[in-house]
This record gives C-alpha cells, structure tokens and sequence, in this order.
C-alpha cells in the first residue's frame, strides 16, 4: 500500500525523468542549452558536456525516486502518478523553452 509520500516520490520522479530527455538530446547532438548552472541560470546557455551531466544525474534522481516512490508497472495508480509528474514537467519545459526561442 502506498502512502501519502509514495506519491511524492513518484510525482517527481516522472518530472526529474521528462527533465533527462531535452538536456540529453540537445548535449548528446553538441548543443548549447540553458541548465541552472548557466549565467543566468535557467536562462544563459551551458556547453554540450554539462547539459549530458546535468540530464544523466536528472535520470539517477528520477530513478531513485521511482524506486522510492515503489514504482510498479502493476499498480496502476503509481503509475498514473509518476505519468503525471512527467506530463507536468514536459508541458512546463514546453512552455519555457519556448519563451527562450
């Protein structure tokens, strides 16, 4: 049975994974791509070699939250909560990056 801070967890645990995904892309394809330790964070741009640290330590935090979250593909619940958290994160870097554009 899941408890209140299950739902934490998998909440965002889904948001830290939807964050891996564009830092990945954009620091695997030798992209500069704004990551908090930019100047201005969030908004200056940071090298290709800090936006693939910056989204595989995204995806350690997201799994270590999944797993704390007792992520299973067999409730459902816990899955529907962590999808949330993944669908909230990617509507909010939607919306963000496309204000830096």
């Amino acid at each position: 049975m899941l408890k209140w801070y299950h739902f934490i967890m998998l909440f965002f645990g889904g948001a830290f994974v939807a964050n891996f995904f564009p830092h990945f892309v954009e620091g695997v394809t030798g992209d500069m791509f704004p990551t908090p330790f930019a100047d201005p964070p969030g908004q200056g741009l940071s090298s290709s070699t800090v936006n693939v640290l910056w989204a595989l330590g995204n995806l350690v935090a997201g799994y270590f939250l999944l797993q704390g979250g007792k992520l299973s593909l067999q409730n459902r619940t816990a899955v529907l909560v962590a999808f949330i958290g993944f669908a909230a994160m990617s509507i909010n870097l939607s919306v963000v990056f496309a204000g830096l554009a």
